[in-house]
């Protein structure tokens, strides 16, 4: 019966062009559309991670409430030790130490005399390390001049540099508040320029030492937030949530404000909400295009209906029952449905592939934003891309068959003689 069909769909060009054609639109659609949400989730939580966030964070509970202000004047004393005990009981952990803080950058002449001023957004990390060096991708980054080598050596960002007419080598005053609120007044030479493609962070960043930062502002033994990162760089939810549960239940005291709690990337910057709202963004696409589709496809079959209205009167009349016909047109449906499906796919993975390679570019959406994300939107060609099409695809392509061959049960055998003699 299934090779029947099959050859039957395969000569009959009406029976299964137009359909297949629009499952596989359809299909590629959706195939496209998940691969981008992959692609953007996954380029979210990483940017936001190696940036901001880290898998987990440590900080002080004050901090934490006010988290979105980076006030590191709240933020984490004796960190050696902590750093030591983090290491000890969560040694799958890499940990590292950040500084966030902002200030005023004066641009002197010869004379002293101030040329131009900016404002700045910057963190401090150990340049040292190459673990900073490679989640921050700095040498990537790097538009001109070399990475800080020597104490009171920075980078900053192109545009900023751009803006205020600097180079490479010239010395500049940053002027900020230390972590006991006296002003804080340092001089520094650009070592190089950056460019994170982020807006947020190439209007204008600054990269700085750790060990610089603390002196400047006060805060030896000090830093902002204790990042946390598994050795994949890749956000694993269940165990980092278990690590964060672990930790707070025996450090963190809701009687100091000053006790260290650890937080996961969901906590921070509304990533939890956001990823959860997209998802239910993919939910709400896929009920849609099903039901568009199936409506597509119910007026296709009721079009080859019309046509096909000959043959099942015979099909009826030779005594074949309403409930084979019905059955038959099913499995044509799901043929269809799984040819379309194909074609879809392999559409969606190719149109995925060259979005995954190239991207869209977004810079001129983002240029006022504030969140930490890649300006290039990416497509991400995961496990789901492979499969998820055809769910919809077959489903539509049944819903459409089922609604189109009611018909079929309308049919009166006592007419069906007088229809074929006319």
């Amino acid at each position: 019966m299934f090779n029947f069909l099959v050859k039957g769909l395969l000569r009959d060009r009406h029976r299964s062009f137009f359909p297949v054609l629009i499952t596989a639109a359809g299909v590629s659609l959706v195939v496209t559309y998940v691969s981008l949400f992959s692609g953007f989730s996954e380029s979210m939580i990483y940017q936001n991670a190696r940036f901001d966030t880290g898998h987990v964070k440590v900080v002080t509970r004050a901090y934490n409430e006010l988290i979105s202000q980076k006030p590191f004047d709240l933020g984490l004393l004796g960190i050696e030790d902590l750093m030591k005990t983090l290491a000890k009981e969560n040694p799958e952990i890499i940990w590292t130490p950040r500084i966030h803080f902002g200030g005023l950058i004066d641009v002197p002449d010869e004379n002293g005399e101030t040329v131009a001023q900016g404002q700045v957004a910057g963190f401090a990390v150990d340049l040292q390390s190459d673990l900073e060096i490679k989640l921050l991708k700095l040498e990537e980054a790097l538009k001109s001049g070399r990475l800080p080598a020597k104490p009171g050596e920075i980078l900053i960002s192109d545009a900023l540099m751009n803006k205020l007419n600097l180079t490479v080598g010239d010395r500049v005053t940053m002027i900020s508040s230390t972590m006991y609120g006296s002003m804080a007044i340092g001089d520094f030479n650009i070592a190089g320029s950056v460019k994170f493609g982020m807006q947020a962070l190439d209007r204008g960043g600054i990269v700085a030492s750790i060990n610089d930062i603390r002196n400047f502002l006060d805060m030896d033994d000090g830093a902002s937030e204790i990042l946390g990162f598994f050795p994949d760089f890749e956000f694993h939810q269940p165990e980092s949530e278990g690590i964060a549960r672990s930790f707070n239940e025996k450090y963190t005291d809701e009687a100091d404000e000053f006790s260290p709690q650890m937080i996961t990337i969901l906590d921070q910057n509304g990533l939890r909400r956001m990823l959860e709202t997209f998802s239910s963004m993919v939910g709400v696409f896929l009920f849609t295009f099903v039901l568009v589709m199936a409506i597509v496809l119910w007026n296709s079959g009721l079009m080859n209906g019309l046509r096909r209205y000959g043959e099942i009167g015979v099909r009826l009349a030779i005594g074949e029952s309403k409930g084979h016909v019905y059955k038959t047109l099913i499995y044509e449906g799901l043929v269809i449905g799984f040819i379309g499906s194909i074609v879809g796919t392999i559409f969606g993975l190719l149109f995925s592939l060259y979005l995954q390679e190239h991207g869209i570019d977004t810079t001129s959406y983002y240029k006022d934003s504030t969140m930490i994300m890649d300006s290039v939107m990416r497509a991400k060609i995961s496990a789901t891309s492979y499969y998820y099409g055809f769910i919809p695809g077959i489903t539509a392509s049944l819903l459409g068959v089922l609604m189109a061959g009611i018909g079929i049960f309308k049919r009166q055998t006592s007419q069906l003689f007088k229809e074929l003699e006319q």
